[in-house]
C-alpha cells in the first residue's frame, strides 16, 4: 500500500507537470497532453489510475464555491455583489459575461472533457497488467466526460461533440451539435460507463455503476423537459419561437411522453438497486426525528452528531480526499461552507443567503401553505413549520453554536440575531448577526437570514478556518432519484406512484401524507423538489426546464425587517436574547432592491457563448437572445 501510494503521488506529479507544460486555457487546445503519458503513464496501473484522478481535479469545490449557484435562483442573495448582478438582471452578453465559478467554466469543461478523452484513446491500449483496473478507469472517463458534458449541456444547449484529443494538423472549426445528438452521446457514455463500472470496487467519491446510472436518469428527465421540446418551448416563448435553430436546444422530433417514460424506467432502475435511506416508511416520524433525518442527509455520514448511516443516500459525492484536488486547502478556506455562508457575529461571511421566498415555501407541519395573510403565521413565521426548515434555514433566535469567545459574552444563549430589539430605555439593539452590527457588519446578511444546511452541527466545530469541516458535496443522491421518478411517473399519468414517493420523501422528514392530484400534484412535486433539494444546485436548471423562471428566478428578492418591542411592564434581558414571554416581534417582509433588480429575459434560459469563442470558431451559432459583437 505505501508503495502504491507512493506510485500515485507520482504519477499526480507526472500528469501535473505535463499539464502545466502542455495546457492551453482554449477548449480546442492542440498541444500533446499524451506524450509523456504514452511512454509511461499508460504502462503503470497507478499512474494511469493518477491520470483519472486529474480528470476529477476539474470538479474544483463542486457546490462548495464562496459564490453558489444557489445565488442565481430564488433561494439566495450573494452578499457581496460581483458578476451575480450581471446574470441575475439579464444584462448578460457574450462580451460582459456574468457570474461563473471554476465548475462551470466553459474552457474549463472542455480541459476536463479533453483529457477524458486522451485516457479513452489511451487506456484500451495500455499495457499494465490488471484488467479491473482497466475496466473501472474506462468506466469512470467515460462517466467524467459524459458528466461535463452535461454541465456544458445544461448551461448552454447543444454543444459540439467532440471525442477524441485533437492532434496538431486538424481542423479545429466545429459547428454545435443537436440537443438530441448531445444528450444521445452523454446517455451512450453512461450506457458505457455503467458496463465497465458494474461489478467493479467502489470509492467514495469515485464514480460507480450506480452513479453513471443516477446521472442517466436525471439527463433523460431534463430532456423530457418542456423547455427542452420544441415544441412546448415556442409556444411559451415568442424568443425561442423567433431562433432559427431550435434544435440547438430542444427535441424538434419525436414524443415528449417517450422521453418522460425513457426517463422513469432509468430512475427506476436506480431505485431497485438503491432502495435508499429511510424511504420505506409507511407514516410520518415525529417533527424532532425528521429535522434530525434531514441533517443527517446533508451530513453525508461525516458529523460526530449525525446518523452516519444516512450516507447509504449518496451515490457519488465530491469528499475529503488528496487523491484528486487541485486545491491546497480542502477543506479550509475557499470551501469551507461555515466561513463561507455562517452568521458575521461568528466571524463568517454571509455568502449566499437565503431569502424569503425560498423560507415562505417550507410548509406548515400539518402540511398547509405557510401564509402572510393568516394572522397566527404572520404573529410566528417560524413556528409549527415543515423540520426541513429548521435544518436548513437560521432566522431570527434560532439556537446555534456556541460564539467564539470574543463575542460570548454578548450572546451567552447562543441564538442568531438578525433582528433590532428594543434596549428598554428608548434605543435599539442591532442584532449581533446584522450589517449594523459592531462586528464585522460588512459581512452580514442584507436578507436576514444565513443558511445552516451544510454545516456541521457539532457545537465543537466552529464555521471559519481554524477547524476542517469534511461535510462531503452531494452531486448524485437516491433522494433526487426518486424526486425524478415522482416526476416522471406524474408526467406519465401515474399519480399514485408519485404521490407514493413524494409521501416516502415526506415521511422520512416528518411531513404528513399528500392527496393531491392533477395540477395540484404537480404543484407539491415542484415544492417538494424545491424543499428537499435546497441549495444543491438543482433549482436553477428546474426553474428553467419546467419553464417558470420568470416568476421564480425572475421575481425582485424580498427580505424580511424583524423588530422586538418590551411587552408592557417587562425589563429587558442583559445581554439580549430572544424571549416570546418579554418581547412582541413584528415581521415584515421587504424587497431588497439595493443588490440586484432581478428581471427575466427568456435568453437567460441558456448562457450565451463568448466573444472570444465566437471568434475562435466561426462555425458556432450563437444561443437565442444574444448577439455576438
Amino acid at each position: 500500500m505505501v508503495m502504491k501510494r507512493k506510485l500515485i503521488i507520482l504519477g499526480i506529479f507526472i500528469v501535473s507537470l505535463l499539464l502545466y507544460i502542455s495546457c492551453n486555457k482554449d477548449f480546442l487546445n492542440t498541444e500533446p497532453q499524451d506524450r509523456i503519458a504514452s511512454s509511461a503513464t499508460w504502462a503503470d496501473g497507478p499512474l494511469s489510475e493518477a491520470f483519472i484522478f486529474n480528470v476529477y481535479s476539474y470538479l474544483f469545490y463542486a457546490g462548495f464555491h464562496e459564490e453558489m449557484l444557489s445565488s442565481l435562483t430564488d433561494e439566495a442573495l450573494f452578499t457581496h455583489g460581483r458578476d451575480y448582478k450581471i446574470t441575475n438582471e439579464g444584462t448578460e452578453t457574450p462580451s460582459n459575461m456574468g457570474w461563473f465559478n471554476d465548475t462551470f467554466r466553459w474552457g474549463n469543461l472542455w480541459e476536463a472533457i479533453r483529457q477524458a478523452n486522451v485516457a479513452l484513446q489511451e487506456l484500451p491500449n495500455s499495457t499494465f497488467d490488471d484488467d479491473v483496473l482497466r475496466e473501472r478507469l474506462i468506466g469512470e472517463a467515460y462517466f467524467l466526460r459524459a458528466y461535463y458534458y452535461h454541465q456544458l449541456l445544461r448551461h448552454w444547449g447543444g454543444i459540439p461533440i467532440i471525442d477524441k484529443p485533437y492532434g496538431l494538423n486538424e481542423d479545429y472549426s466545429i459547428a454545435r451539435n443537436t440537443f438530441e445528438e448531445c444528450v444521445n452521446f452523454v446517455i451512450d457514455d453512461l450506457d458505457k460507463a455503467i458496463a465497465n463500472l458494474d461489478g467493479k470496487p467502489e470509492t467514495d467519491g469515485r464514480a460507480s455503476k450506480l452513479s453513471a446510472m443516477a446521472l442517466k436518469s436525471r439527463v433523460l428527465l431534463y430532456a423530457a423537459s418542456d423547455l427542452h421540446d420544441a415544441t412546448t418551448a415556442q409556444t411559451n416563448s415568442s424568443l425561442l419561437d423567433e431562433y432559427n435553430n431550435i434544435e440547438l436546444v430542444a427535441y424538434t422530433g419525436g414524443g415528449q411522453q417517450s422521453r418522460y417514460q425513457a426517463a422513469r424506467d432509468a430512475a427506476l432502475a436506480v431505485l431497485n438497486e438503491a432502495p435508499g435511506w429511510k424511504l420505506n416508511l409507511d407514516a410520518p416520524v415525529g417533527p424532532d426525528q425528521g429535522r434530525e433525518n434531514y441533517i443527517a442527509l446533508y451530513c453525508g455520514g461525516q458529523s460526530a452528531v449525525a446518523d452516519a448511516s444516512a450516507v447509504e443516500d449518496l451515490l457519488w459525492q465530491r469528499t475529503h480526499t488528496a487523491q484528486y484536488t487541485v486545491e491546497n486547502d480542502w477543506p479550509l478556506g475557499g470551501i469551507n461552507f461555515g466561513i463561507n455562508n455562517g452568521p458575521n457575529g461568528y466571524h463568517n461571511w454571509a455568502g449566499n443567503t437565503p431569502i424569503q421566498q425560498l423560507v415562505d415555501d417550507y410548509e406548515m407541519m400539518d402540511g398547509s401553505r405557510f401564509d402572510w395573510d393568516n394572522p397566527a403565521h404572520s404573529a410566528d413565521p417560524y413556528a409549527d413549520r415543515d423540520p426541513r426548515f429548521y435544518a436548513t434555514i437560521m432566522y431570527d433566535g434560532a439556537d446555534w453554536k456556541p460564539r467564539p469567545p470574543d463575542v460570548a459574552a454578548t450572546d451567552p444563549a447562543n441564538q442568531v440575531q438578525t433582528g433590532y430589539y428594543d434596549d428598554g430605555a428608548g434605543g435599539v439593539i442591532n442584532g449581533i448577526d446584522t450589517r449594523d452590527a459592531a462586528l464585522e457588519s460588512w459581512n452580514g446578511s442584507f436578507t436576514h437570514y444565513y443558511v445552516r444546511k451544510f454545516i456541521d452541527p457539532d457545537p465543537t466545530k466552529t464555521d471559519n478556518q481554524s477547524v476542517a469541516q469534511t461535510i462531503p458535496w452531494p452531486f448524485l443522491r437516491v433522494t433526487e432519484v426518486a424526486l425524478n421518478y415522482a416526476e416522471a411517473c406524474y408526467k406519465t399519468g401515474d399519480e399514485a406512484t408519485a404521490r407514493l414517493w413524494i409521501n416516502r420523501i415526506r415521511f422520512r422528514a416528518g411531513m404528513p401524507a399528500i392527496t393531491d392530484s392533477g395540477n395540484d400534484l404537480w404543484d407539491r412535486i415542484i415544492n417538494e423538489r424545491r424543499i428537499e433539494l435546497a441549495y444543491e444546485e438543482h433549482r436553477l436548471f428546474d426553474c428553467k426546464r419546467w419553464m417558470i423562471a420568470e416568476n421564480t428566478l425572475g421575481s425582485p428578492v424580498q427580505i424580511i425587517n424583524v423588530q422586538a418591542t418590551l411587552k408592557p411592564g417587562a425589563t429587558p434581558h442583559v445581554p439580549y436574547r430572544h424571549d416570546k414571554n418579554v418581547y412582541d416581534y413584528t415581521y415584515t417582509v421587504v424587497l431588497e432592491t439595493g443588490r440586484e433588480n432581478r428581471t427575466w429575459n427568456d435568453k437567460m434560459y441558456w448562457r450565451p457563448i463568448s466573444r472570444d469563442e465566437m471568434n475562435r470558431n466561426d462555425k458556432l451559432i450563437q444561443n437565442p437572445g444574444y448577439v455576438t459583437e
